[in-house]
């Protein structure tokens, strides 16, 4: 179900800066551009603000009128995004995700109409450099944020019901547990997995080493990597390391990484004691875009290690599953569905993973955009 929003606006502001030509985001028709005048005067947005295991995820629900790119899927609607300077949803995603309403960490999304009537909504998901593909974390705050809303109908009772989205790297379900009607955990079904790359060599520059990576598609791309090669566990007291070293093994990786459409979104370290253990047991610290380091065990990044872990053989469906610890110690819980033939010519065994995490309510708030204050949107890292 989506609602498109109305606003009241009442100034008059230029929505781009004097740089760049408006005409860049028209459309020909003049309904559709005169609400975009209209996006230029100042006007309030709702949001709802949850977490998922510690990491945030700002949800906007009803969009001002006529900003919605008018593409048939998700997908596309992200590509127009990113191929307009200045789009109103661009700017708009600055004006939430940065400070001072927001900060360098925030995540969030847009709700969209669906691709088709097979999914409930869609969703863009974006953070503080641009929009993702993928979100795990942010599809399991959407489902229970669907069930307590009423747009998705739960049992009164005990019971399972599924939300299907549509994201920009396909469609996923998130499988929300019902207490007593109320949500208690959701289960997170991503789209297929796999190893990209095994055991590709990184020079880090800053260290003087070199390191082996893991290069894996969890609706996004990600290199994984053992922290011990670092000499370094996965605690609080590293997450500056993490972060310089997640910036300079994407940029090291560079082209190597690409895959289709896909760059390297994140760089997962972890760490693991026992690797006898079973079930398997990691603690690991997700870096995703410039330098965003993930509070939750990351929802996509966990079906990551899941895809590393089934092309080793340690986690197979009906066998095994993965005990996934953040840095804040909050944990994910994954294991895998079924094993699919791989994309990759030659490559390992593909799966569809899922991940069980819980969500929690921070807020609902209400944010003034005005692009006449002189303080800008802006981050201090």
């Amino acid at each position: 179900m989506y609602l498109p929003m109305q606003t009241t606006n009442t100034a008059r502001y230029t929505l781009y800066p004097e740089s760049s030509s408006p005409k860049n985001s028209r459309q020909s028709d003049p309904k559709q551009n005169q609400e975009l005048d209209n996006m230029a005067s100042p006007y309030w947005i709702q949001t709802e603000d949850w977490h998922t295991a510690g990491e945030p995820f700002r949800i906007v629900a009803q969009l001002p009128s006529g900003s919605l790119p008018d593409a048939p899927s998700v997908a596309e609607r992200r590509l127009v995004i990113l191929n307009i300077p200045n789009h109103p949803l661009e700017i708009l995603r600055q004006q939430l995700c940065h400070e001072p309403r927001g900060h360098s960490d925030m995540y969030g999304g847009f709700i969209t109409p669906p691709d088709d009537p097979g999914a409930h909504f869609g969703v863009l998901f974006w953070h503080a450099d641009g929009f993702s593909t993928a979100c795990g974390h942010g599809t399991m705050a959407l489902g229970y944020w669907a069930v307590t809303q009423g747009l998705v109908k739960a049992p009164k009772g005990d019971g399972v019901v599924d939300v299907v989205v549509d994201v920009p790297s396909g469609r996923v379900v998130a499988a929300i547990t019902v207490k007593q009607g109320k949500p208690v955990h959701a289960d997170f079904v991503n789209v297929l997995s796999y190893q990209l790359e095994r055991d590709l060599s990184v020079q880090v520059p800053s260290r003087g080493i070199s390191i082996t990576a893991n290069l894996t598609f969890g609706g996004a791309v990600y290199a994984t990597v053992d922290a011990a090669q670092f000499g370094l566990r996965v605690e609080p007291k590293n997450a500056n390391q993490f972060i310089d070293l997640g910036r300079e093994i994407k940029k090291t990786l560079g082209t190597r990484a690409q895959y289709g459409t896909h760059d390297c979104y994140g760089v997962i370290f972890y760490h693991e004691d026992d690797a006898t253990a079973d079930p398997v047991r990691q603690t690991n610290v997700t870096v995703f875009a410039d330098g965003q380091i993930d509070r939750s065990p990351c929802g996509s990044g966990t079906c990551a290690r899941l895809a590393v872990l089934s092309a080793e053989g340690r986690v197979t469906a009906g066998r095994s599953r993965l005990i996934h610890s953040s840095i804040v110690g909050s944990t994910f819980e994954g294991n895998i569905l079924s094993e699919e033939k791989s994309p990759i010519e030659g490559g390992a065994t593909a799966c569809i993973p899922r991940v069980r995490g819980c969500a929690n309510l921070v807020g609902r708030m209400n944010f003034f955009i005005d692009l006449e204050d002189p303080v800008r949107p802006f981050t201090l890292r």
